[in-house]
């Protein structure tokens, strides 16, 4: 049985590493594509455990041969996955999860037009830039010109928002984890045709109110916190479609 494609993607700063490794901690059966950069290494980051760290010129190189499923250049540095993370994914019938970008989002779904995806946000900007300035002092160097650049990337890459199918917001740690956790046994439970039990129908629930669709009223102080009109329907495919069915379609930075 073909495995589940997972995307999720969120500004720098929004919890999204955290929220991906609380799920790999708790959901067997899920792998997770490890990305390509050519940024340097973070405190106690590791090469194979993070990311894949290289040079540009390799980088380069990987993308003269067609290697990357996805590639985009972020705050001056490279960011891809390699195809063949999906490709052992596949082999094996398990579950992928790709922890990308917006750009590599839409160059993923144009390829992968059944992928679940998903959009953490955070609860405002103050947390926002706490979270990054926080990040940025473990680091040993907070730039306060750069942390406002990366909140005004963020209020960018949040406008894209409906794109996605699932929205979560991480203000309270725990409530994101389960809201995640759910969404992924829920898509598990309509491609294999499991009948709703008990606990199925909270995880149900719980999937249900995180739809995009279902999310908007929700959003609404969300998105004026960063000067984004809820009102305006911004371009771009939505992904409500994927979800008119029962049984949905199956395949398959920085935090």
């Amino acid at each position: 049985m073909a495995g589940i494609l997972f995307i999720i993607s969120a500004p720098s700063g929004s919890g999204k590493s955290t929220l991906v490794n609380a799920l790999r901690s708790q959901v067997g059966g899920i792998d997770f594509s490890i990305s390509w950069t050519t940024r340097q290494p973070r405190g106690s980051e590791q090469s194979g455990r993070e990311y894949h760290f290289t040079t540009r010129e390799e980088f380069e190189r990987m993308v003269q041969n067609d290697e990357f499923l996805e590639h985009a250049e972020v705050f001056g540095n490279y960011y891809g996955t390699a195809r063949r993370s999906l490709q052992e994914a596949t082999e094996a019938g398990r579950d992928l999860l790709l922890d990308i970008d917006v750009q590599g989002f839409r160059q993923v779904l144009s390829k992968i037009p059944d992928a679940v995806t998903l959009f953490v946000m955070p609860p405002n900007p103050k947390v926002l830039r706490t979270r990054l300035r926080n990040r940025s002092r473990a680091e040993g160097n907070v730039d306060e010109e750069e942390l406002e650049r990366r909140t005004r990337e963020a209020k960018k890459e949040i406008e894209n928002y409906r794109q996605y199918g699932y929205i979560l917001v991480n203000d309270i740690l725990d409530k994101a984890v389960a809201q995640l956790e759910a969404i992924v046994q829920v898509e598990r439970m309509k491609r294999d045709g499991r009948p709703i039990d008990k606990r199925t129908k909270r995880e149900l629930e719980i999937a249900e109110e995180c739809r995009e669709a279902n999310s908007r009223e929700r959003l609404k102080p969300i998105l004026e916190s960063f000067g984004i009109n809820p009102d305006l329907d911004p371009e771009g495919p939505q992904q409500e479609e994927l979800f008119k069915s029962d049984t949905p379609k199956t395949s398959e930075d920085d935090e």
